[in-house]
């Protein structure tokens, strides 16, 4: 158990520290490298001085004893933040990737609309042809109003045409939306049943149908107690390894 304690701590404490690099360096890409090196070196000073201090805590002085434990405090401050940018990073590249594919349907959309409106207005335009000669033929009962109604059917047989020509090549046009959208809102349904996690918590939390900002609350939620409990546990495990070593000796 002792051994499981210390490798558990040391096992996190890599793991915090590898987030925690990462998420610095994205925090100052200019200077990745120095970045990586130096987060690398704070991470394993930060676990030194931790057990140092346990090791030594009633022979160091007091000035040193309180410098040292609020170096260890900001150090872990310093992997939480990096911990939180790790996180939030890798959030909003897959929130970017979707971006694009949620305009596109936008933009396809949109059109789709445009055409259904024009559809709608010229057959609205149909229909009053028709009400026309309707009109014509209930107010003659006789052969004269017959007549009339046919020459009116045949003014209209060149708008007629026209309307019915681009009603047609607008409903051609909404199938070719349709079959140019429906890859792209097979992938917008792939990217939301990756996020679907988090919309359940946002759910449980905020209600039904949270909105995008609900969304990006509750997964800053997730990521903060992430970081709570990732850092300060290394350290403490680290800790309880000690106190069971030195029960051992």
């Amino acid at each position: 158990m002792i051994f499981l304690t210390f490798l558990t701590a040391m096992a996190l404490s890599g793991v915090a520290a590898y987030y925690s690099v990462i998420g610095l360096a994205a925090i100052f890409p200019g200077s990745f490298w120095p970045v990586v090196l130096m987060g690398s070196v704070l991470e394993g000073a930060k676990l030194v001085t931790v057990s140092w201090l346990y090791r030594n805590w009633k022979e160091i002085p007091i000035l040193m004893k309180s410098y040292l434990v609020t170096a260890c405090f900001i150090l872990m401050l310093i992997t939480s933040m990096g911990i939180f940018g790790y996180l939030s990073k890798a959030h909003l590249e897959h929130s970017s990737d979707a971006a694009p594919l949620v305009n596109k349907i936008a933009l396809i959309d949109e059109k789709i609309k445009v055409s259904k409106e024009n559809v709608d207005v010229n057959r609205k335009a149909l229909k009053q042809m028709d009400e026309a000669v309707d009109q014509v033929m209930g107010r003659s009962a006789d052969e004269k109003g017959a007549d009339k109604a046919v020459s009116i059917r045949k003014a209209q047989s060149r708008d007629r045409s026209a309307l019915a020509k681009d009603i047609e090549a607008n409903q051609k046009l909404i199938a070719k939306l349709n079959d140019e959208a429906a890859p792209i809102r097979a992938e917008v349904r792939k990217v939301e049943a990756e996020v679907g996690p988090i919309k359940y918590i946002a759910n449980f939390i905020y209600g039904d149908n949270p909105d995008a900002n609900v969304l990006e609350k509750a997964v800053t939620w997730v990521i903060i107690i992430i970081v709570v409990v990732f850092d300060p546990l290394a350290v403490i495990l680290l800790l309880a390894s000690q106190y069971s070593f030195q029960w051992f000796e």
